[in-house]
């Protein structure tokens, strides 16, 4: 199963705060705890959750039908991303919007969706699976 990139960006975090706890990196330095706030972990951990939960239901889908859960998890994300920045956090950057779409294309293909005949059929580009109702 894709490994969502909120488990990457978990990881790093915790290793950037054994880093800091050993002197290395200078605290001013480690930003990652105040990039990726518990907020958006979690609502990025729901939107995902959803998302795999719709790719799951997929049962010999039509592009339509590929397109729409795209679109559910694209939207939430879009909330989550606009939510932040409400709040004043960063959201999602140049990084996590890159591995985001990487894993909602992982996460169809692992389903059985080949993305590279559904993009093909539909005069686009691989990386603009998302770019429809991206806002992020």
């Amino acid at each position: 199963m894709a490994k969502r990139p909120t488990d990457h960006w978990r990881a790093y975090m915790a290793q950037e705060a054994r880093e800091v706890a050993a002197g290395e990196p200078d605290p001013d330095c480690a930003g990652a705890a105040e990039l990726w706030c518990d907020c958006l972990l979690t609502a990025t951990d729901d939107a995902l959750r959803a998302f795999e939960e719709d790719v799951r239901r997929l049962t010999d889908p039509s592009d339509q039908d590929v397109y729409g859960v795209i679109e559910r998890v694209v939207l939430a994300l879009n909330t989550v991303h606009d939510t932040e920045a409400e709040l004043g956090h960063c959201g999602y950057e140049t990084d996590e919007r890159e591995q985001l779409c990487a894993y909602i294309d992982r996460t169809l293909t692992e389903h059985g969706v080949d993305v590279a005949a559904l993009v093909a059929r539909n005069g686009m580009g691989r990386h603009e699976i998302t770019d429809r109702w991206r806002d992020w």
